[in-house]
């Protein structure tokens, strides 16, 4: 039993050596953690789009000059 014992942990303890020398692991992505990247890379290119339309807008509200009624406060809706 003593014996048997020794050889089990023997061979247990050189088995680790063995599975990491032997390249047993796979160094690429798999398809799973490509398509995680890629549904990720989506999300950031769809909420970046609405984004830059609205710094856009932003900006080019910032630089053109309002209109004359804007300016005196009529709004078009009074009747004379």
């Amino acid at each position: 039993m003593k014996t048997t014992s020794k050889a089990l942990m023997v061979t247990l303890a050189t088995g680790g050596t063995v599975w990491a020398a032997s390249g047993a692991e796979s160094e690429a992505n798999g398809l799973l953690v490509t398509m995680f990247l890629a549904f990720g890379a989506l999300i950031i290119v769809f909420q970046l789009l609405p984004g830059l339309m609205l710094f856009a807008a932003m900006v080019k509200g910032l630089f053109i000059r309002p209109a004359k009624d804007i300016a005196t406060g009529t709004s078009g809706n009074e009747t004379a």
